[in-house]
């Protein structure tokens, strides 16, 4: 479907924020009829979100990670993730993030998309993946500021529970939708 007639060009940019997460740019753009408009656009790295699946004697379990939330202020259970390093790839940022978050290796990874969190101001892009073939690793390898629990639920549980709390967080929300319409 030709769309061009919706295309905006680009015609300047200014950072006006910049921390150790993101960066705020407003950005000059010119309307397919000549108007200019100045939009404000939130750059940040891609992050990558893992959906491991760990086989039990009581059945399947999604690996989960419990965290504290700060910009919602509250307890998340969500699958785990986090932002990829300068130049990685999002199958090795899924592992290391699976590896570091749940102490758990991953014997296949396999891309189930990837998506934009929110293009209306966000630049950067989320990479989802399934996770099969758990084993444990020695321990956690958190970052500083971390403080992670794991937790192993019936999927069932996380279907039913995804969009109330503590399953509140909306990219979660995506990667199970993502493995359920994906899944081996």
């Amino acid at each position: 479907m030709e769309a061009s007639h919706l295309v905006w060009t680009e015609i300047g940019r200014k950072e006006v924020y910049r921390s150790r997460v993101l960066s705020v740019r407003d950005t000059i753009c010119r309307s397919p009829e000549g108007k200019d408009s100045t939009f404000t656009v939130i750059d940040s790295p891609d992050w990558v979100i893992v959906v491991p699946l760990l086989k039990t004697k009581d059945g399947p379990r999604f690996l989960m990670v419990r965290q504290w939330r700060h910009g919602s202020r509250e307890l998340s259970l969500e699958f785990p993730g986090g932002v990829l390093e300068r130049g990685e790839t999002g199958e090795a940022g899924a592992a290391r993030e699976l590896a570091e978050e749940t102490a758990h290796r991953a014997e296949g990874l396999i891309k189930l998309g990837t998506m934009s969190p929110n293009p209306a101001i966000m630049s950067n892009h989320v990479h989802f993946y399934y996770a099969e073939n758990l084993s444990p690793l020695e321990s956690q390898s958190l970052d500083e500021d971390e403080f992670v629990d794991t937790e192993p639920l019936p999927p069932g549980e996380v279907i039913h529970g995804m969009g109330r709390p503590p399953y509140v967080h909306a990219l979660s929300a995506a990667a199970l939708a993502l493995y359920l319409s994906r899944r081996p």
